[in-house]
């Protein structure tokens, strides 16, 4: 990351291996830790100047202090511009700002009037959140964006107010099933409207490609280093956006999962308890606590699913990428988070 901050010289990837799950997900954790939203204008520009004077030269190794700086702009800028990510649509920001728009599509007992507002707020949410996260490399169009956020909400609250209409109607199964399926229904409407959140959202960037750029070995880009070379695009790949676009949509439905679907099902449980039932309104905290608990594990486990700077073989991009670097060549790319 930290790509558009002066300097030729490459930052690690991360202090983990992230060519491993584990490591994406200890790198994910860091991204979307919360502590760095608290970080002010004069801490980011002294991370930013620290990393800064690796990337020239100045200083000739990682140390803590350079890690701890490598965490807060990776996390509070975006890799393609340099600029800061709004902060409620950081990943770092990311479950505090998803917190009460789940727990309100969570709610038990909501009629269709709460359902559509629920389901828009949140489609909204993921406007801003997938638009200030995508590959800036191809910019998106405002009238591409309207239209994209009209068809998402569209689907959301179809999915969810279909369900809601189909799930009463089963008669061969029991009634706790029934308001097991009923509690489940967001899920179905989140997971499906999130994933084509996606692609509407970005795809801009199927229809025109992403910068792709060679994924030089250690000795290569130290080399570069030392001749003073930028390493520049080798051109824009519709391939290689398709398989960010798909990725990063891939790893919405997991990270919603299990934010989705356990706090429902646990809460069910524990409306029969007689201390609950005495308490009815302790409910709502006790869903938000739910919520939260298993959105920070979920989180990072999702974003860490596949990796946010992709390395494939050129073969498997367009013929203007391959003449370039060859078949077997390797080539990267910003997926986007």
């Amino acid at each position: 990351m930290a790509p558009s901050l002066p300097g030729k010289r490459d930052l690690p990837a991360s202090q983990y291996n992230v060519n491993t799950y584990w490591g994406r997900v200890r790198q994910s954790a860091e991204i979307a830790d919360p502590r760095t939203l608290f970080v002010s204008n004069a801490g980011l520009e002294s991370a930013k100047s620290l990393i800064t004077s690796y990337k020239e030269g100045k200083i000739q190794s990682m140390t803590p202090e350079l890690w701890r700086a490598k965490r807060i702009v990776d996390s509070t800028l975006h890799p393609d511009t340099g600029q800061p990510v709004f902060l409620p649509f950081r990943m770092s920001c990311f479950v505090i700002s998803n917190l009460i728009v789940t727990a309100g599509m969570l709610t038990p007992g909501l009629k269709t009037t709460g359902t559509l507002l629920w389901q828009i707020t949140n489609q909204s949410l993921n406007v801003a959140i997938n638009s200030a996260n995508a590959n800036k490399t191809t910019p998106i169009s405002t009238s591409s964006m309207v239209k994209s956020y009209f068809l998402a909400v569209s689907a959301s609250c179809s999915v969810a107010l279909g369900l809601n209409a189909l799930v009463p109607r089963l008669r061969r199964v029991s009634p706790a099933t029934r308001t097991i399926l009923t509690r489940l229904v967001p899920f179905a409407a989140v997971a499906s409207a999130g994933a084509l959140n996606v692609f509407l959202m970005r795809g801009e960037e199927i229809r025109r490609g992403i910068d792709v750029f060679p994924s030089l070995s250690p000795y290569e880009k130290a080399e570069a280093e030392k001749e003073g070379k930028d390493v520049g695009s080798l051109g824009k790949s519709k391939k290689a956006a398709t398989i960010a676009v798909a990725e990063t949509a891939l790893s919405r439905v997991l990270n919603a999962t299990p934010i989705m679907v356990l706090p429902p099902l646990i809460l069910v449980r524990l409306q029969r308890m007689e201390w609950l039932k005495r308490r009815p309104r302790m409910v709502l905290p006790v869903n938000l606590g739910l919520i939260l608990t298993t959105s920070i594990f979920a989180l990072p486990l999702a974003l860490g699913a596949f990796p946010q700077r992709q390395t494939i073989q050129a073969r498997k991009l367009e013929m203007e990428i391959v003449e370039k670097v060859g078949p077997e060549g390797m080539v990267e790319f910003n997926r986007g988070i």
